[in-house]
């Protein structure tokens, strides 16, 4: 019997569900818990971590897991390298579903820069106005440069202060638009945008809008992970499960 892990946390993860669900595979979908109110999924769900390695290898046995489908934002570098060590300890193969990088096109001014301290030391001393696209778990370093001014875009309200002297943050949960993304840019007279290079069309909208407005892009590269199979495509997924012989072959493609 095919038993699927399923990492998400991302909108193919979701995507995901939503098939295995249609096709009847038994799957748990699992959560980090980043979020106060996660996005309801048509599998059975766990949220929060798993305690490290040996707790993701001790889960893996315990459910009877025969397959595991990271489906993680690529930044959530720390699971995904458990992932890789649990699946390996344990036996169970593993799969990435990883959507393509974002790519600079004309009209685009990005400075690629290799992690966050790149991203800091990329930004002007002070008087820049900066939409800082990252999320609120590293926010901390930009305090380095108290000079400049911070909008932030977060799902969920901030708890406490911010680590920042002059910040600002707007609570809502994407997709996002270029229309509505050059609106919010004008009204608070940013000038440099940061964001992490994590793909896809959802967070899209802020780089149209940076382009459209002429801003520069500091863009942080993807962290590097360990060697495993990846593919971009939900059917590259579930042509690697069908070999269970449990699933039948489908034609979804689009990620």
């Amino acid at each position: 019997m095919t038993r699927v892990l399923l990492l998400g946390g991302t909108t193919e993860a979701s995507r995901l569900a939503e098939v295995l669900a249609a096709r009847g595979v038994e799957a748990v979908f699992s959560y980090a818990g980043r979020t106060e109110a996660p996005k309801a999924q048509p599998l059975p769900q766990r949220v929060g971590g798993f305690g490290g390695v040996a707790g993701l290898v001790a889960y893996l046995r315990e459910g009877r897991f025969t397959h595991v489908v990271d489906a993680t934002h690529p930044f959530a570098a720390q699971m995904s390298r458990n992932a890789v060590a649990a699946c390996a300890e344990a036996g169970v193969p593993l799969i990435a579903l990883e959507r393509p990088a974002w790519q600079a096109g004309p009209g685009d001014d990005w400075v690629a820069v290799a992690d966050v301290a790149g991203a800091v030391a990329a930004l002007p001393d002070r008087g820049a106005r900066v939409f800082l696209a990252i999320g609120k778990q590293t926010l901390e370093p930009f305090a380095a440069k108290p000079g400049n001014f911070y909008l932030l875009r977060l799902v969920d309200p901030p708890e406490g202060a911010l680590p920042l002297a002059d910040a600002e943050a707007v609570i809502a949960r994407g997709p996002f638009t270029e229309e509505g993304d050059v609106a919010l840019m004008r009204a608070r007279g940013i000038t440099h945008v940061v964001a992490k290079n994590a793909g896809g069309a959802g967070a899209e909208a802020k780089l149209a809008a940076a382009r459209a407005l002429g801003l520069r892009v500091v863009m942080i590269d993807r962290p590097a992970l360990p060697a495993r199979r990846v593919v971009g495509e939900i059917g590259a997924v579930l042509d690697w499960i069908v070999h269970s012989g449990t699933v039948s072959a489908g034609t979804e493609r689009g990620v």
